[in-house]
């Protein structure tokens, strides 16, 4: 019988390589696979171009929750510093005045209002990265947040460097989720099961993952996908993903 193809949207980013290379690998999923920033992938998932996505969390109140479910036991999460998800300054953090916000991912800049307002209690002023050549030209006041891969550009480069997960983790005593995995309630259950059994090989064979993709001869590619990202879905995990939905639906709601 023929497999059913299916359209999956996921991240480009190192944090993935895993869960693609799972994919990839698989010998029962058929997919075409949709690689974007993460707020590409919920516009794929929005927009029907993608059947089952990996889902940025800042993104799940933009979806009817009539129209899909979390699958798998896997998500992108950190139960600790993450690495590349930060803000950075040179000024301290009570003389912040304006935070520049990374336009590629609605999760961590709705984490930085949360922490902002909740856990460092400052107020300033924020506004979207228009250009990332702005870092160049900060002005006093000035904060970055940054994600994704560009943050090892940047390490050291700053004389301030906050993790916002392990400032969640400071403040709430619970995991950061980043992304998870949802999918239509069509996608028939075959599908999903064929998608957890790979994203758990590819998770199982990080080391494996790294060599196949573009990021081999990075030295600290290993030790970041080991020991920043957490993988598993756990009941931590699912509590500090309910919170800060709900963190975030009361800031909305203001």
């Amino acid at each position: 019988m023929t497999r059913p193809v299916v359209s999956v949207a996921a991240v480009s980013y190192l944090n993935t390589i895993p869960f693609l290379y799972g994919i990839r690998h698989s010998d029962k999923l058929s997919v075409r696979l949709l690689l974007s920033p993460p707020s590409g992938c919920t516009h794929a998932f929005e927009s029907h171009e993608a059947d089952i996505a990996l889902i940025p969390v800042g993104g799940l109140g933009r979806l009817s929750e009539k129209d899909f479910d979390i699958v798998t036991s896997w998500c992108i999460g950190a139960d600790g510093p993450v690495r590349t998800v930060v803000m950075v300054s040179d000024s301290p953090l009570k003389e912040i005045r304006r935070v520049w916000l990374d336009p590629h991912s609605m999760t961590s800049v709705r984490l930085a209002r949360v922490l902002a307002e909740k856990h460092w209690k400052i107020a300033p002023q924020f506004a979207d990265i228009k250009d990332y050549t702005e870092l160049d030209n900060a002005a006093e006041g000035d904060a970055f947040v940054l994600i994704g891969d560009k943050v090892f550009d940047v390490e050291g480069r700053f004389s301030h460097t906050w993790d916002l997960s392990e400032e969640w983790l400071a403040m709430t005593g619970l995991p950061f989720v980043f992304a998870v995995w949802v999918a239509r309630k069509t996608v028939p259950e075959e599908v999903l099961d064929a998608l957890e059994d790979a994203l758990t090989q590819g998770v199982e064979r990080i080391y494996e993952a790294i060599l196949e993709s573009d990021y081999a001869d990075r030295s600290y590619a290993y030790e970041y996908l080991t020991q920043n990202i957490d993988y598993f879905l756990d009941g931590r995990k699912r509590r500090g993903l309910e919170l800060f939905k709900s963190q975030t639906l009361k800031a909305e709601q203001r």
